[in-house]
């Protein structure tokens, strides 16, 4: 199981130099800048219908560097604004555009709500989870093979009790979303937000996993919903003890964003990075587009790994960040809003 696990961390490291952006080895320990600035590619997923499924959008991508190959898990909304998830997988992001697209409702994953997929490889049990919401839980299938869509179990609950007393008493009319897992060397945590300014964490042991979750409390809350919305992830830098959260905001001008904190532990005190309108992670106002920018929001994704495991470990040399956008002239219900996903590369790292 180490064997496999080393050989996961190799091939991430692996997908950096011949991916979109090569990052240099000499990364370790390298500190994050308190301010970025990033370019974007052009659109390159965009979703693809079929005779039983009219597609809208797609977003809410992960994504992981396994055998040689980009995989690429995400949802599909439909033209008539339900939800599902989708997978592809393509050895270099100029075939991303080209790469079948395969819907997991015809998996036994099953029909009806599932969104915001979040993927990786769970090294003790020597399986693959893919997380994702229901809508009233936290839900996740596994696989023993990622490049096997129809091999993904049917789907568990998280949550057997349901949603948490704590998010009950605080969720107002939000929604509870966007669950995402990382894993220390003794527990698992599963974060999830609800869209009314407050970020949650339940935990379980690693033993355990992905049984037990609770001890769910508050992370971080604002009075100001729109600052602290949805979408959340956290990851672990490289060679260090050091954690980077993410979420996503709502800009005064209506338009997404992501702010940031830094952590020396996953349930420590998370201090602000580029947490601000003015100072963001990654807004329209610090990336740069080659042409005309495609989009002006910067919303709901993932970074691109430095492994595959449960400890969700990045690189901090050159970031890159795969996103979803929106043609600034779309309008309409949200749930019918045709995203794409485009990448970001850092542009201001200091290796």
């Amino acid at each position: 199981m180490r064997l496999i696990r080393r050989l996961g961390v190799l091939l991430g490291g692996l997908a950096l130099l011949i991916g979109a952006a090569a990052a240099p080895s000499s990364a370790a320990a390298t500190a994050l800048p308190s301010s970025f600035t990033w370019s974007s590619s052009g659109v390159l997923l965009s979703p693809k219908s079929d005779a039983s499924h009219s597609i809208a959008a797609i977003k809410d991508p992960s994504v992981v560097y396994s055998g040689g190959r980009w995989h690429v898990f995400g949802s599909t909304a439909s033209t008539s604004g339900g939800y599902s998830m989708v997978y592809l997988n393509f050895t270099d992001w100029s075939q991303a555009a080209s790469a079948t697209q395969y819907y997991l409702d015809q998996t036994p994953i099953g029909t009806g709500y599932k969104a915001a997929p979040q993927v990786f490889y769970f090294a003790p049990q020597g399986l693959w989870y893919l997380v994702y919401q229901t809508g009233d839980n936290a839900a996740y299938s596994t696989t023993t093979n990622i490049s096997n869509p129809s091999s993904w179990t049917a789907p568990k609950k998280f949550y057997a009790d349901g949603m948490p007393q704590i998010i009950k008493d605080n969720i107002g009319s939000g929604y509870w979303v966007d669950f995402w897992t990382i894993c220390g060397t003794v527990n698992c945590y599963l974060f999830s937000s609800d869209d009314n300014g407050h970020l949650y964490r339940s935990q379980t042991t690693l033993a355990n996993f992905p049984n037990g979750f609770g001890n769910t409390a508050i992370v971080m809350s604002d009075s100001n919903k729109y600052r602290l919305w949805e979408a959340s992830n956290v990851y672990k830098l490289s060679d260090s003890n050091t954690y980077l959260l993410l979420v996503e905001a709502i800009g005064s001008n209506g338009k997404r964003y992501f702010r940031s904190w830094t952590s020396s532990s996953i349930t420590g005190t998370w201090t602000a990075l580029a947490d601000s309108e003015t100072n963001p992670f990654a807004r329209s106002t610090n990336v740069t587009f080659s042409g005309t920018a495609w989009t002006n929001d910067i919303s709901h994704g993932e970074m691109l790994r430095a492994g595959t495991d449960q400890t969700l470990t990045i690189n901090p040399c050159r970031l890159q960040f795969l996103y979803q956008g929106l043609d600034p002239a779309a309008s309409g219900p949200y749930n019918t809003l045709p995203w794409r996903l485009g990448l970001l590369t850092q542009t201001n790292s200091s290796c």
